[in-house]
C-alpha cells in the first residue's frame, strides 16, 4: 500500500480535499497502481512552528 505524506501549513477543507485527489490521481497515473490502493496522509503545521529564514512564518506571513 503506497503511502503520500505532505506536510504543509494550514489548509482549508477544499484544498485537502483537492490534494488527497490530485495527489492519488497523479501517483496512480505514474506508477500503474490502482486509486484505491494509496494512502494520503496530510500534516498541518502551525505557521508559528514553522521558520523560513529565521523567522517564524506566522511572522513572515504578516509582514506581507
Amino acid at each position: 500500500m503506497p503511502v503520500i505524506t505532505l506536510e504543509a501549513g494550514q489548509m482549508d477543507k477544499n484544498q485537502k480535499e483537492s490534494l488527497i485527489a490530485e495527489l492519488t490521481r497523479v501517483a496512480s497515473d505514474i506508477l500503474k497502481i490502482s486509486p484505491d490502493a494509496f494512502v494520503v496522509l496530510l500534516k498541518e503545521n502551525p505557521y508559528d512552528n514553522v521558520g523560513v529564514g529565521g523567522k517564524s512564518l506566522e511572522k513572515v506571513l504578516k509582514s506581507k
